[in-house]
């Protein structure tokens, strides 16, 4: 018997036959591609900020911080690009002082993602979410299940297990959202797939009077639930979180978020550091972070995904509360 190759289902007159199964059974089994925190880059901010204030604050320099950040969005191509815009002081662009990223960059011990564990549908084409057979389906409901019986969710919700709406907008807020991952069958404009095609709003980097840099939504109006971003950064153990916040409160600021959503019914065991990494910072909240899981098994190591909590004015600014669901007295007003 003719001993298969990785990734082949079968032979067919001597031919490979490769189906999407036996792909992904292959691709599984190879290591999962991530980065680590140690690499990240900063020559280029190493490089701006040795230049004199002059260039720093020139129209050249507004132009060099918009490529680098449409350079960092090189897996979320079909995003609108996002401009800097500074009507009210002599600052060319944001402080050099950061890495603009939609990816985790992985610190000293912390694993690397699980995906050997990771369920993953066979469905052809759109998934179903009354589908009996999709893994993703049932994985999303398994998790929904606790706040259906609690009655946060109506048993009369005709849309379960999948959380978005046939526009991709989010229904409910405050539960894990599971969606397909590389690994599944189906196809990219699935329904449960949406923070994984990205971002399909304008948003732009936006120099205010009191409160520094913020993010602000562009012409249009963003419906309730949409897609904004990740709150991303390097993903820490709480350890070395803890270590950086005592250092961080010495200059009265920190961009540290513990991972430590309702669902997952303990302490925290990661915590994400976006103070040298990050893309989303802001106060007043029209926004809120929920807990996005794709190519990752870990329960303790979500994505940090940012939703709207209503309707968003044009030109209005983007903000998210740090404690998850939506509480005044712990919102931070910070700059960008």
């Amino acid at each position: 018997m003719q001993q298969l190759e990785d990734g082949v289902e079968s032979y067919l007159g001597g031919y490979p036959i490769v189906t999407w199964k036996s792909y992904a059974d292959a691709q599984r089994r190879l290591p999962f591609k991530y980065n680590l925190a140690k690499d990240l880059p900063h020559e280029l901010q190493d490089r701006v900020n040795a230049l004199p204030s002059s260039y720093r604050n020139s129209a050249q320099a507004r132009v060099l911080f918009e490529a680098m950040i449409d350079e960092a969005m090189d897996d979320d191509l079909n995003a609108p690009p996002i401009s800097v815009i500074n009507d009210v002081t002599d600052e060319g662009a944001p402080p050099w002082e950061f890495v603009y990223t939609n990816q985790m960059w992985y610190g000293e011990g912390v694993p690397p993602p699980d995906t050997k564990n990771l369920k993953s549908c066979g469905c052809v084409g759109r998934c179903d979410p009354k589908s009996k057979t999709c893994s993703c389906a049932k994985r999303q409901h398994r998790h929904l299940k606790t706040y259906i019986e609690d009655r946060t969710i109506p048993k009369t919700w005709n849309g379960a297990p999948f959380v978005y709406d046939g526009k991709g907008c989010l229904q409910w807020f405050g539960l894990p959202i599971f969606e397909c991952n590389a690994f599944c069958g189906c196809d990219e404009d699935c329904p449960n797939r949406v923070v994984q095609n990205g971002r399909r709003y304008v948003v732009n980097i936006k120099r205010t009077e009191n409160k520094g840099w913020g993010i602000f939504n562009g012409p249009k109006k963003i419906p309730r639930g949409s897609f904004i971003g990740v709150y991303a950064g390097e993903l820490l153990t709480v350890g070395e979180a803890d270590r950086r916040g005592t250092l961080y409160n010495k200059f009265g600021r920190t961009y540290l978020f513990d991972i430590d959503f309702h669902h997952m019914g303990s302490e925290a065991v990661y915590s994400v550091d976006a103070y040298h990494a990050g893309n989303n910072h802001s106060c007043d909240p029209n926004c809120e972070i929920q807990a996005c899981y794709i190519n990752e098994a870990n329960i303790d190591k979500p994505m940090l995904t940012i939703f709207t909590v209503r309707e968003v004015e044009p030109l209005e600014e983007l903000s998210f509360s740090y404690m998850g669901q939506i509480d005044h007295d712990a919102v931070c007003d910070l700059p960008f």
